[in-house]
């Protein structure tokens, strides 16, 4: 196993985001998760940085490439924010195809860099909707399934559905390429139960996005919230899960960045080890 980061979360907040790419500090974050001791930051591709995120150019990635060798935190996941924009759901056919050739593009631009892991997330804006919506999706992602097979890049998939709703979209996709995202606080602030959950999908289950949340409402710090890491952990545990954890949680005060993701760090760091289960950085 092996902790991270979300992007973004190293440095203060841009422009009063709660998470966004950071355009003028983004090589900073290399230095600072190492003092954090964690092991990889998740990167982001959304519009607002679109423009300037290294990820789209060979120069950007040698750049990117560089900070990993020096300072041993890498980067093996992505996380679609631009997907939240302009969602794989609710579209014409131009804008699904438009929207579908971004996804592929960035599938191959994560296999330069050496990204394992995409994630796309259809939650808030880009939600699904179980009723109207899943033949869409599925057949939208089934034309991904050629890219994700050359690239051997993974397409995990973080939502807002209901257990039930969730295995059955995953029925439908059984590519081991399409994997689930689970976000603790996401579940817990929709009202899921991770046991529930991981007895849905679990062993579908590719990466995890650790935060808190109140029912019904916004991120809190961890253990604050009305997410169950205990039952969360344990189903962890049950499923064998080998996967990365990657911190998306509450921010702390700004300029305390470090301190508080040694903090978030060691939080998770105890439930596991609670749990019979021992991770790396």
């Amino acid at each position: 196993m092996r902790m991270g980061i979300m992007q973004g979360r190293m440095v203060g907040p841009t422009e009063g985001r709660i998470q966004a790419f950071p355009r003028a500090n983004w090589s900073d974050e290399f230095t600072l998760a190492a003092k954090a001791g964690l092991g990889s930051i998740e990167w982001i591709y959304d519009l607002y940085g679109a423009d300037i995120n290294p990820i789209a150019t060979a120069e950007g990635i040698a750049s990117l490439q560089a900070l990993t060798d020096s300072t041993g935190v890498g980067v093996f996941s992505l996380c679609a924010d631009w997907f939240m924009g302009f969602p794989l759901v609710r579209t014409t056919p131009g804008e699904l195809d438009h929207r579908l050739g971004v996804l592929r593009w960035l599938l191959c631009q994560s296999r330069v860099l050496g990204i394992t892991r995409v994630v796309l997330p259809f939650v808030d804006p880009s939600r699904i909707d179980p009723d109207q919506e899943m033949d869409q999706v599925v057949v939208a992602l089934e034309k991904i399934i050629p890219t994700l097979e050359a690239t051997g890049v993974e397409l995990h998939l973080e939502t807002s559905l209901a257990p039930s709703d969730f295995s059955r979209l995953m029925d439908r996709l059984p590519s081991p390429l399409i994997r689930v995202n689970y976000d603790s606080g996401n579940s817990a602030s929709l009202g899921y139960d991770p046991a529930e959950e991981f007895a849905a999908y679990g062993a579908r289950i590719g990466s995890i996005h650790i935060k808190d949340r109140v029912l019904g409402g916004s991120s809190v710090p961890l253990g604050q919230g009305d997410t169950n890491f205990s039952s969360l952990f344990q189903a962890v545990a049950a499923v064998g899960y080998s996967g990365d954890f990657i911190l998306q949680v509450a921010r702390g005060r700004t300029g305390d960045e470090v301190a508080w993701a040694r903090q978030n760090r060691q939080f998770v760091l105890d439930c596991l080890s609670n749990d019979g289960q021992r991770t790396t950085t």
